[in-house]
């Protein structure tokens, strides 16, 4: 188990995040970006991804990779992002489309579409990962920036809410798969619902193959 920061530890990890953008403030550049998706791994549901800016001159405590961070804190912080943000914008690509281009493709298309409904045109975007999607403005990828950027986290966050909520909602519509415990994940519960009851509307086709071949 990790070790637990103190308030000071914690304060000082949080001020980190922020070094990336401060570095491209001092260059002129000062509205950025920060864009990360959720969903890449299930075996159903959509891909999420989410952009965010964040303001200039106000830190929010607690920002970390949305995958280190309870489900309940999760919620506290997407709150306050959205609340904080000077823009904020949720992208989802569906199973379908996932099943037509592949995911990589289809969480590219998640974060450019993301980028593209912010209401306020960044100048640059850093990306989460090892490589940007299609933009007109400058971006960069930065690995395990959910991590180390501000605005990456706050992103991730907005990302993995947005899809844990939608996927809780439309989980009643397929009640023998447990989707709101698993969120679509590949869960020995939620494998073997697929062998029982073959897959539903919000499966990942392609996902499945090697599942239901191992069954002919």
């Amino acid at each position: 188990m990790p070790k637990k920061l103190t308030a000071e530890e914690e304060r000082e990890r949080v001020l980190k995040m922020y070094s990336r953008e401060n570095e491209l403030r001092l260059a002129g550049i000062n509205c950025i970006a920060g864009v990360d998706e959720a969903g890449r791994g299930p075996l159903a549901g959509p891909v999420f991804a989410a952009a965010v800016i964040l303001p200039e001159n106000e830190i929010i405590e607690g920002l970390n990779d949305s995958k280190k961070l309870t489900g309940k804190r999760r919620a506290a912080l997407f709150d306050v992002i959205c609340e904080k943000a000077l823009a904020y914008s949720v992208f989802s690509v569906d199973e379908k489309r996932i099943d037509e281009i592949n995911i990589l493709n289809a969480a590219m298309e998640a974060m450019a579409g993301a980028v593209g409904g912010l209401a306020a045109p960044p100048q640059y975007a850093l990306i989460d990962g090892n490589r940007c999607p299609r933009l007109e403005i400058p971006c960069e990828a930065i690995v395990k920036g959910d991590a180390l950027s501000a605005s990456i986290a706050a992103a991730s966050i907005l990302a993995k809410v947005s899809r844990d909520r939608f996927i809780t909602e439309i989980a009643g519509r397929y009640p023998e798969y447990g989707f709101e415990r698993h969120k679509g994940y590949g869960t020995k519960e939620h494998m073997d619902a697929i062998l029982k009851y073959g897959p539903c509307g919000i499966h990942r086709r392609t996902f499945l193959k090697k599942l239901l071949g191992e069954q002919k």
